[in-house]
Parts: structure tokens; C-alpha cells; sequence
């Protein structure tokens, strides 16, 4: 057994490794460095906690552990680069699922035991515990049945759905005051469970009125509601490392969905009222009439312009994840490299349904680093290039978003592959993304339009550039 001394110490070790987790996870080539600081620092901080002086039984933490493991490794084994936005978005819910179940039994902890002040900040604690990961956990599960194609991405909008909102937070304000003011038994577990059923109706809503051009900043959002559930559990156990973890993932989470709402021109509180975007992949209709005619190419004609091309500019997107097609693009990129072609790839902060998606798929490939740009740092590069070619992207590249001040995407910062001598666009039909709207671009003079599943079209295009070495 560990003194409480020494555990103090080890979460101090664990607390400062996964400052430094955090720190590698911010750039691709020190990604493995942070994710290692972060198991180390999971490992120090559950044997610190599993030999402290406040466990007594180790029985069923080892069973907890080994069946948590075991779903855990299944997980990683089983589930696709492609499914990692849905698995986040559940793994986010088991968070908030847990901050419910730890605040219900410690309101029926009858060992602990307060008075005055101290009562009433422990009730607000479980009250806040609660409602956080009640939350978390209703608005995780739409957002993975979302992610992963049980739900249609179409915002669900109620009438007064802003009345409903408003409404159940002043619903829980009121419920909450009485709870701190009723002391523990029957009373105030019918309390919690009201509060409880609002909060789950409240994140289903939430998500529910969320469209499909949203889920980038959904998942980064659920994650900080994650981590202010963990905080919130943490002062309920009075664990000062559940605390800090949990405000570091909540406000790096925060820090995120800003940096992704920015990257969408779009504000965290129209998020949050949702309504932008479609379930995806539905033939723009109505008042967004195709502007011109598309210029269809073949593999072999791609290839011909990628052979003759000086300075080439890749950008992936959900299509490219969704075909798999990420090896066969490093081995396109691997050969026009071999050839002198000077290839770079463009991400954008929001390209694929999560938060770096795309570099992750690219890291995967073995994809270099060092030729993988950020949206600021190669947009002013396409004038320069002789082709853009897009894998699978849509909105991100919409010129409509600088060209059109009425459209839904206006003033969203885009890649401008138009600028480009050449462009090349990967698509399986001429059907939106998840914005809901044309694209300007596909008929754009200097475009070409590829048409079919992208890992199909680019082993095509492989074999032809293999053919004329």
C-alpha cells in the first residue's frame, strides 16, 4: 500500500506528464512522443489510485480493469481509422455515463457526511456532476449514432426549439435550488432524477438540431464536456487529479471548438442553436441551380496532367477517408516524388468529421510531415501550383464561401484550389456536402471532375503513372 503522501506525488508526475502529453499531441511529429507521455501518465496515476490508502478491495477494480481492457483492446483492434470520429464520440459518452453513476452514489454515500457550508457545496457538486455527464452522455450517443450513419445528419429543428432550450434550463436552475435545499433521501433522489431526465432530453435536442457540416466542432465540444464531467467528478470523490485532468481536457476541448468554429467563420452559440448543414451526399436542389457544365476526366487523363505537373497539391477529404484510399495516395505522392514533382498536401482545420482527422489518416500512410501544410500555411500557394487535385473534399474548397455573400458558407475561410492552373476534383457524383450547397468550382473552366470511389480511381491513376516510367 501506497501512503497518501506518495500518491500525492504520483499524481503530480502523472498531472505533469499529460501537460506534456497535451504539448506533443499538438504537431504530428511529436504525436507518438505525446501519446506515450500520456499512457505513462494514465499508468503512474491508476496504480497510484488502485494502492492508495482509500481502496480496500482490489477484487473488483482488477475485474473492472481487465473487462475495460478487454472491450478496449477489441476496440483497437476492430475499428477502422474511418470509424475513429464515431468510436471519440462514444468513448465521450462512457465519460459522462460515469459522472452520473458516480454522482448518484455518492449522494448515497451515507458515510459522507457534511454540514452548513460544506453541504451545500457537496449538493452543488453532485447537482453540477450529474447534469454535466447526463449531458455528455445523451448528446455522445446522438453524435456517434450520427458519425456512424444510424442517424441522418439533418438538423432536427423544433418549432420554439429556443423556448425548449431556455425552458429546460430554467427548469434545472429551479430543481437544482431545491435540491440544495432538501436534505439527502427519497426527496432529493426524485429531485436528481428529475434534473437527470431534462439534462438527457436537453443533449439529445442539442445534437439533434446539430447539422452534418457542424460534427467537427460537435466532437471537439463533447470532448470538453467530457473533461468538465471528469472535473466535476473529481471534486465529488475529492480527487485533486480528476480535477485537474478533467479542466485540462475541458479547456483544451474548448480551445479546440473555438479554433474550429473560427476555421468555419461561424460562432460557438450558432452551434450550439444549430441548423447548418444536411445529412450529406443529396443533389443540391431549389434555389442552388447549377451554375455551368462540369468537365468530366479519365484516370489515364489524370494522370497524363500529374506526369506533366511541376508543383502539385494534394487535398484530402471525408471521401478520401471514407474509400480508404490514403495508401494509394502516398504511393502516388512516393512516385511523382521519385519524378521530381514537387507534392504538398492542404488540410483544412475542419476536412473529414473530426478534429485532425486527416492528418491522422495521412500519419497512417506514412505520409512525411514535412510536406503536410495547414490551410494558412499553403493557401497562398495555388497561384503557383499547376494542379490542386481534391480527394473526396467539398465545402472546403467551396469558392462560393469568398465569391457569393449569401451563401450559408460565406466568409468561411476555404482552400483556393481555383487558383491553381489545374484543378482536379475526386467525387462519386455531383451530390453537396454536408453544408447543403453547390459548388461553384465544379464548373469552373480550368476544373476537371473525376467521378468514382476515389480508392478505385486513384489505383487507376497509379497503374497509368506506373506505366509511363
Amino acid at each position: 500500500m501506497m501512503s497518501e503522501g506518495l500518491v500525492t506525488v504520483s499524481y503530480i508526475v502523472a498531472t505533469i506528464l499529460f501537460i506534456l502529453s497535451l504539448g506533443g499531441l499538438s504537431n504530428p511529429e511529436t504525436a507518438r512522443r505525446g501519446n506515450s507521455f500520456g499512457i505513462s501518465g494514465m499508468a503512474i496515476a491508476i496504480i497510484a489510485t488502485i494502492l492508495g490508502p482509500k481502496v480496500t478491495s482490489l477484487t473488483p477494480i482488477i475485474v473492472a480493469m481487465v473487462v475495460g481492457g478487454g472491450v478496449g483492446l477489441y476496440a483497437a483492434y476492430k475499428v477502422q481509422m474511418t470509424e475513429m470520429p464515431e468510436l471519440v464520440a462514444l468513448m465521450h459518452s462512457l465519460v459522462g455515463l460515469a459522472a452520473v453513476l458516480i454522482g448518484y452514489a455518492t449522494f448515497r454515500d451515507s458515510e459522507v457526511q457534511f454540514q452548513g457550508v460544506e453541504q451545500t457545496i457537496h449538493s452543488i457538486e453532485i447537482y453540477l456532476g450529474i447534469l454535466i455527464g447526463a449531458v455528455t452522455f445523451s448528446g455522445s450517443v446522438i453524435a456517434f449514432c450520427k458519425l456512424s450513419g444510424r442517424i441522418g445528419g439533418k438538423p432536427l429543428l423544433l418549432p420554439g426549439r429556443h423556448f425548449w432550450n431556455l425552458a429546460a434550463l430554467l427548469a434545472v436552475l429551479f430543481v437544482g435550488s431545491m435540491f440544495i435545499n432538501t436534505e439527502s433521501g427519497v426527496g432529493g433522489m426524485f429531485l436528481l432524477f428529475i434534473m437527470t431526465g431534462i439534462a438527457l432530453a436537453f443533449g439529445i435536442h442539442m445534437v439533434m438540431a446539430i447539422g452534418g457540416a457542424d460534427m467537427p466542432v460537435v466532437v471537439s465540444m463533447l470532448n470538453s464536456y467530457s473533461g468538465w464531467a471528469a472535473s466535476a467528478t473529481g471534486f465529488m470523490l475529492g480527487n485533486d487529479l480528476l480535477i485537474v485532468i478533467g479542466a485540462l481536457v475541458g479547456s483544451s476541448g474548448a480551445i479546440l471548438s473555438y479554433i474550429m468554429c473560427r476555421a468555419m467563420n461561424r460562432n460557438f452559440i450558432s452551434v450550439i442553436a444549430g441548423g447548418f448543414g444536411t445529412a450529406g451526399g443529396t443533389v443540391v436542389s431549389g434555389g442552388a441551380a447549377p451554375q455551368g457544365e462540369t468537365q468530366s476526366i479519365s484516370a489515364e487523363e489524370t494522370a497524363e496532367i500529374l506526369r506533366n505537373a511541376a508543383k502539385v497539391i494534394l487535398v484530402p477529404g471525408y471521401g478520401m477517408a471514407v474509400a480508404q484510399a490514403q495508401h494509394t495516395v502516398f504511393e502516388i505522392t512516393k512516385l511523382l516524388r521519385e519524378r521530381g514533382v514537387d507534392v504538398h498536401f492542404a488540410i483544412h482545420p475542419v476536412a473529414g468529421r473530426m478534429p485532425g482527422h486527416m492528418n491522422v489518416l495521412l500519419a497512417e500512410a506514412k505520409v512525411p510531415y514535412d510536406i503536410v501544410a495547414e490551410m494558412d500555411e499553403i493557401n497562398h500557394e495555388f497561384p503557383a501550383t499547376d494542379v490542386a487535385m481534391v480527394i473526396g473534399a467539398n465545402d472546403i474548397v467551396n469558392p462560393a464561401a469568398q465569391e457569393d455573400p449569401n451563401s450559408p458558407i460565406a466568409g468561411m475561410p476555404v482552400l483556393e484550389v481555383w487558383k491553381a492552373n489545374t484543378s482536379i476534383v475526386m467525387k462519386r457524383s455531383m451530390a453537396s456536402g454536408y453544408a447543403g450547397v453547390d459548388n461553384p468550382l465544379f464548373y469552373k473552366e480550368n476544373n476537371r471532375m473525376l467521378f468514382g470511389d476515389a480508392k478505385k480511381m486513384l489505383d487507376e491513376v497509379l497503374v497509368f503513372l506506373r506505366k509511363s516510367a
